[in-house]
């Protein structure tokens, strides 16, 4: 049996389902995921995106079983410069951030505030730790990565291969500029 989970923007218009488990349930402590997180959490009505720990929270699924039921009109990309192949998705309905999109990926980082509180799935690791002036405050509950691993990375391979290594596209109209 398949689980299959619904999980909406803030105003409800965005709505995906997502089939299976997850690949990973990471925080990125990356420059370019504090840096978009800053932005994003500016927005008119936005939620915070970062932690107290700067850390985004994303939840790694592969895009063969991430579908939009509805509000794909709403969704709007961000990326840090023009040339950015990486886009930070959102639904601009409520400026709720759906997921990151890396340009070839076969998989979505869903941002795990869409999930319920009590749902969320619990962070495994976290990674990119080496773009920060310190670790010093990270807590030790999880490993806490300088760079992705290659337990990490095995992960999405054996996701790819699952895939009969295809890579899904997920084509967003429009871009938010800020």
């Amino acid at each position: 049996m398949i689980n299959k989970v619904n999980l909406s923007c803030r105003c409800g218009m965005v709505v995906l389902e997502i089939k299976g488990p997850n690949i990973a349930s990471v925080e990125c402590l990356c420059d370019s995921c504090r840096k978009a997180g800053k932005v994003l959490q500016t927005l008119p009505g936005a939620e915070p995106v970062l932690d107290i720990k700067d850390a985004t929270h994303f939840v790694m699924h592969r895009k063969d079983r991430v579908r939009i039921k509805s509000g794909a009109d709403q969704l709007k990309a961000y990326r840090l410069s023009p040339q950015a192949g990486t886009q930070r998705v959102i639904a601009s309905c409520c400026n709720t951030p759906v997921f990151l999109d890396f340009k070839g990926g076969h998989w979505l980082s869903l941002y795990a505030k869409l999930w319920p509180v009590g749902e969320r799935p619990a962070v495994e690791l976290r990674t990119m730790t080496g773009d920060l002036d310190s670790t010093d405050n990270l807590p030790e509950d999880v490993p806490n990565l300088k760079m992705h691993s290659l337990s990490f990375y095995g992960r999405l391979l054996g996701a790819w291969i699952k895939m009969g290594f295809r890579s899904p596209k997920f084509v967003v109209d429009g871009e938010i500029e800020v």
